[in-house]
């Protein structure tokens, strides 16, 4: 346990002669214990709510075309929780959703033939409930000292980062599950619960939901928030509003970080989400294959992602946070979406006129087809490794800058911001690949993401200069009388 304690900041490097005295003015030893028992509720959150995003991934496509062959691929929390003055209620909300939508996702063979529709409400509901990570991610700032901050966030990046590992792998361990019996008439409910390797993404994440729902239940999960008093206490104020006047953040660098953000999270979403069923079209893979080779390519990448997570701090010890965060964050990504620009020299292969998906390019559904050109493997793997660099490159370093850009103050509100934005890129992505893969082709939908990801390299280029932390207020000095002018010498001759 102690490695653990070590690697998320848990263990107090603070205690000892080195011990500030106001570390006992602000909480007992078994307050600390409580708050950062709930620190890692937070912990487990962010784990789940990527890992209940990232299961399905792999699995949608396939999973839709069984249900109904042929099928076309056609901060408001953070505001409740900063209201209420609690993370719990709005916690617990998006909790239960999240398990109704997974629930929903596992048995949508009852909702046929309507499923499609049906499976957009599941997945639009998970988006909905993955807002929730706003208001852990204001919790977190919250409920952490500013020692601990950094911490803190690196322990939540990597919570999620491992949720994206997991995801993926899961689903591809359900495989051997196969895709279960024929379903039985639309209407009929003699089979009403199924396990097969398509449900289980569904069952697993409505069991973890649950865990995570009772995690947050008041035997569990105590709210302690310390940032307010710590801050306080260090600029001698008498209230937490009084010490926020005192900072003023840059509004136009904070605006474009955020409109970045949602530019970075919007390119991974769009690729993880496209990415089984262009690998059916461009290299002929049946679903299952699709699957699996998928789910393994796809965990791959996470693990890349948890390797560069673990360096960019010796990272930004040599190359400036902005430089990296430019050059290395979204050059790549847009290099990404380059690279998946087809660039062979013929079509790809065509699919036979069949029912099932999977096994080349549908002509009849995507008339596309038969006159862009084929993506070649290679270039795929080039472009996914990309982004499996420069996204999570990318993600950390925004974040980080974001929050010295917003200075030392409680950032629960401009977290929910950021993290809004990237929920409504998860809800775009999808809605992108229907109304643009499925219409124009990966030619359109790359030259688009690449044009989209250069343009917010340029505007983070021109706003480069204001990207560092504010300046910090001029230090509070009493007021004295003037003193009285010094008496003449006398006079030496006198």
């Amino acid at each position: 346990m102690e490695w653990l304690k070590s690697l998320v900041g848990r263990k107090d490097r603070t205690q000892g002669a080195n011990a500030l005295d106001t570390g006992d003015a602000l909480e007992s030893a078994q307050e600390r214990r409580e708050r950062w028992r709930s620190v890692y509720v937070i912990y487990f959150t962010m784990f789940q709510m990527s890992l209940g995003f990232s299961i399905v991934l792999t699995g949608v496509w396939p999973y839709l075309d069984k249900l109904q062959p042929g099928s076309s691929k056609e901060a408001l929390l953070g505001l409740w929780a900063n209201r209420a003055g609690s993370a719990r209620a709005p916690m617990l909300a998006t909790l239960a959703l999240f398990v109704l939508a997974s629930t929903l996702y596992a048995q949508l063979h009852l909702t046929r033939p309507h499923a499609h529709h049906w499976m957009l409400a599941a997945r639009a509901l998970v988006g909905i409930s993955s807002a929730n990570v706003a208001v852990a991610r204001s919790y977190l700032s919250a409920a952490t000292r500013e020692s601990e901050r950094t911490r803190a966030v690196a322990g939540a990046s990597l919570a999620q980062v491992l949720g994206f590992v997991v995801g993926p792998a899961m689903q591809a361990a359900a495989a051997p599950l196969g895709p279960g019996g024929p379903y039985p008439p639309p209407g009929s409910y003699v089979q009403p619960l199924r396990l097969d390797m398509y449900t289980a993404a569904g069952w697993i994440n409505a069991i973890l939901g649950l865990i995570n729902f009772v995690l947050f239940l008041p035997f569990c999960f105590k709210e302690k928030k310390i940032a307010a008093r710590e801050a306080m206490l260090a600029q001698g104020k008498e209230s937490e509003k009084e010490a926020l006047k005192a900072i003023k953040p840059d509004y136009v660098s904070s605006w474009t970080l955020v409109a970045a953000f949602f530019v970075l999270v919007f390119n991974f979403v769009l690729l993880e989400t496209l990415a089984t069923s262009l690998t059916m079209d461009q290299f002929a893979w049946s679903k299952k294959q699709a699957l699996e080779y998928m789910g393994a390519l796809m965990s791959a990448g996470a693990l890349v992602a948890c390797a560069v997570f673990a360096l960019i701090a010796p990272l930004t010890k040599i190359f400036e946070e902005r430089a990296l965060l430019l050059w290395g964050g979204f050059l790549l990504t847009g290099m990404a979406s380059v690279f998946c620009i087809p660039w062979g020299p013929g079509p790809p292969p065509l699919a036979p006129e069949s029912l099932e998906a999977g096994g080349g390019c549908p002509q009849s559904s995507q008339p596309w087809c038969a006159t862009s050109r084929g993506i070649s493997l290679t270039q795929f793997l080039l472009g996914y490794t990309c982004v499996s660099i420069g996204y999570p490159l990318g993600v950390t370093l925004i974040q980080t800058i974001f929050s010295k850009v917003l200075g030392p103050r409680p950032q629960g509100v401009w977290m929910g911001v950021l993290t809004g934005a990237g929920c409504v890129s998860r809800a775009l992505g999808p809605v992108f690949v229907s109304a643009v893969y499925a219409r124009r082709g990966p030619d359109a939908t790359f030259a688009s993401t690449a044009a989209l990801t250069f343009a917010a390299l340029a505007a983070l280029r021109l706003v480069y200069a204001r990207l560092r932390p504010p300046p910090a207020p001029a230090p509070f000095r009493e007021l004295r009388p003037l003193a009285a002018p010094a008496a003449p010498a006398p006079d030496a001759a006198a």
